[in-house]
Order: structure tokens, then sequence, then C-alpha cells
């Protein structure tokens, strides 16, 4: 789990500062009554308390009593009401408590709380630091369970499998139908049929690996040709796999990332064609370029050409002003217009550096279930090098997601591939885990 912040300008982000806001103003003007009212200031002090005893571990007894007498919440209101209630006490306590409690990561953050004399503020801080605190217990969890888990999950996934396939017979139809579908595309076209639509591309593109079943066995390559196959489709209108309905969202997500990643180095390349390495030496200036390609192409799916137009306008301007930044001669209006009209042109579908980078992204995502991440980066595509941390992270998530999924299910792909390549062909009967 990772902190959740807000774009300051959204509208969820400025709902949600105008709502606190209301909040610890509110608060401010109970503190700074005559005589000061505590009611909102004990439900805090309440809420800080359950947090902090949710922070201890089982065995912390001796703590968890201290915790309960020091902030006994019946005695706090006695004593508000009284008007003997010790705020810099408690927040002193509350402190040490923390930092004692948090990781070490949170060491500065608490030691800067301290220094907060103004007491909304402070519940603020505090507040804020304990979200730190409980989201690094949660993750301490996770890391905790995940050896467990990974060790118990795939018997686990599998039982429960085969207990719904005992119900429904004919629960791996579309399981099946996806399989036949990727032994077809990797298929080489027969003498009779040599135009058959993207068998010469896939055929231009795939490594030795792809063709060689002495390498791999075919099996293997016929499932990774469905995974692949599985981002590069429409997943909302085509019948989905049984077996991978659990990591459809998942996969769809990645879908979209790569589509994305395709524009952004599409954009990327076609605007480093016509500045030259100067610009794109500096990793400042490919970043910035990055940002704005990403933030004005979120509508890209809907609205094609109107994003590219925007890209194209912003982009030509960033290039303009680096070049005249750097002391060098800015573009011509005769590439100006190039440039503009090559980028717009990267709404189509046809677009050939659009469809050279989809079709190296492809390959990519392909050797990393072959050959395995480590061995992929160090052979990184050149084409794609402007993109290798975006893709990199694309690939990691796809190959352990189908590294996965692959150990889970492999019995029934093996019985499904077994009546769909002959066994002269398949070369074993088993689909091996990577």
């Amino acid at each position: 789990m990772e902190e959740s912040v807000l774009p300051p300008n959204s509208l969820e982000g400025r709902f949600v500062d105008t709502v606190y806001k209301a909040f610890w103003d509110h608060l401010k003007e109970q503190l700074l009554s005559t005589p000061p009212d505590f009611t909102c200031a004990l439900k805090l002090l309440k809420e800080v308390k359950e947090i902090l005893l949710s922070l201890l571990l089982p065995r912390q007894n001796r703590l968890r009593n201290e915790v309960e007498e020091a902030l006994d919440m019946d005695l706090l209101k006695q004593e508000a009401e009284h008007g003997a209630l010790d705020v810099p006490h408690l927040s002193n306590y509350i402190l040490n408590l923390m930092a004692l409690l948090c990781a070490p990561a949170r060491d500065e953050a608490v030691r800067k709380l301290k220094s907060i004399t103004d007491p909304v503020q402070l519940l603020r801080g505090i507040f804020h630091v304990l979200g730190l605190m409980k989201m690094d217990m949660v993750n301490y969890t996770i890391r905790s369970l995940r050896p467990y888990l990974k060790e118990h999950s795939v018997q686990y996934e599998r039982a429960k499998f085969q207990e719904l396939l005992d119900r429904q017979p004919n629960l791996l139809e579309c399981t099946t139908k996806w399989l036949t579908k990727a032994a077809a595309d990797i298929t080489p076209p027969s003498s009779s049929s040599p135009d058959s639509p993207g068998s010469s591309t896939m055929a231009c593109a795939l490594p030795n690996w792809a063709a060689d079943n002495s390498e791999l066995p075919s099996p293997t390559i016929v499932l990774y040709q469905g995974y692949l196959n599985l981002l590069l489709s429409d997943s909302d209108k085509e019948e989905f796999p049984e077996t991978l309905l659990m990591d459809r969202i998942r996969l769809q997500e990645m879908e979209s990332q790569l589509r994305q990643l395709t524009i952004l180095t599409s954009v990327l390349l076609v605007a480093r064609s016509f500045s030259g390495n100067v610009l794109f030496n500096s990793p400042e200036f490919v970043d910035k370029l990055k940002c704005i390609t990403k933030a004005l192409t979120e509508e890209f799916n809907s609205r094609p050409e109107e994003a590219m137009l925007s890209v194209s306008e912003q982009v030509s301007l960033e290039i303009q002003q680096g070049l005249k930044s750097m002391g060098l001669s800015a573009l011509s209006s005769k590439n100006t217009a190039s440039l503009t009209g090559q980028l717009q042109n990267i709404a189509k579908k046809e677009n050939r550096v659009r469809t050279i980078i989809d079709q190296r992204i492809r390959l990519f995502l392909k050797c990393c279930l072959v050959r395995g991440m480590q061995e992929s980066l160090l052979d990184f595509p050149g084409g794609l090098i402007l993109i290798k941390g975006e893709l990199a992270d694309l690939g990691w998530k796809f190959v352990n997601l189908m590294r996965h999924n692959q150990q889970v299910y492999s019995p029934y792909y093996a019985e499904i591939l077994k009546n769909i390549i002959p066994p002269a062909q398949a070369g074993e009967t088993e689909v091996e885990c990577l």
C-alpha cells in the first residue's frame, strides 16, 4: 500500500481540502472559546487511542495497559469538565509513544511534530503521521504473510476451481476457444494462403525461440501467445477464459497501460527525430515531455484526433523553447509543420511509427515470458529505451501475474492443448512452469 495523494487542482482534492478545513476550523473555534470546549478534541483523542492500540503487537500487554491508563477517556472527560485537562502532557505522551512504535522512516516526521505548538495543527499532524504508521503496519503484515500465501495459494486456487469444474463440466469452454485461437495465431500460413492477416507481420518479428520447437515446447508457446492476446484484444467485448476471470481487471489495466506506452513512445520518437539528441540527452526534458503527453492523452481512446492535436501543439512549443534555451537554432516553419503533422498522424491506428512500436512492445513482453525479466532487461530493445522504466514495470506485473496463473492452471491447459496440438508437434504433453 502507498500513501494516496490527490492532485491539488482536482475536484476531489478541492472537496477534501474544503471539508478538512471546515472541520479543523471548527475545532479551533471550540478550543479558543471561553471556557474551552473539548467535545471535539476528546473524540479525536479517542480515535488516537484506538489507532495506537491497533499498532501494538499481541504480546505488548504492558504497553497496552499503559495506553489504556494514560488515555482513559472517562478520566479525560472529567478533567475537561473541570478545566484541568493537561493538553501539553497528553501531546508529549502521544508523541513519545509514536516515536517508540513508528518505523525508522517515520522518525523525522514525529520529530517535526514535537516542534508544533498550535494544538489544532499538532492534532492534524498527529493524525497524518498515524495514518502513515497504519499503512506501514499493513505493509509489514502483507510482507509477513506473503511467503505463506504464495506457498498455499496455488493449491488453494486450483482446488476451488476444481470444485466449480465438478459442478459445471463445460466451465472451460471459453478457455478452450482462447487457446485454440492462440494456436491458430502462431501456426505458419499454408502455401495456398501466404497473405493471411497478421501472419506475415508476426513471422518477420518473431525470434528464433518462437519458431524453433526444439528450444521451447509448442504448448508453452501457445499459452504465452494466449496471454499476449489478452493484452491486445478488446477484453470487454470478447469471451474471456474462465481460468483468468479473477485477473480480468488487472489485465484490463495492463492493456490500458500498454496502449498509453505505445502512444507515448511514438510521440517521443517523432519528437526526437526533429529535435535531435541534444534535447533528449536531458532527462529533465524527456520527463517533461512524458508528463505533458500523458496528461494530454488521458482521453485518447474516446477522442484521439483532439488529443493528438493538443499534444502536437504543446510538444512543438516545448521543443522550440528547449532549443532556444540551449542557444540552438529553432525549427524552421517547414519542419515545425512536419513535426505537428506527424504527431497528429499518430492518432491513426495504421500509423507506421505506432505500428512498429506496438510490435516491439509485444515482442519485448513475449521475451519477458520466455526468457525471464532479468535477461530481457539486459537485452532491452533500443527503440524503447525512452520508456525503459515504465515498460519494465509493466513487464514485471504481466510476467508475475501470468506465471502465477500458469502454476495454478497448468494441468487444465495441458489437457486442452493435447487436443489442439498433435502429439508429434507438441514435443511434450505437459505445460511446464516458467
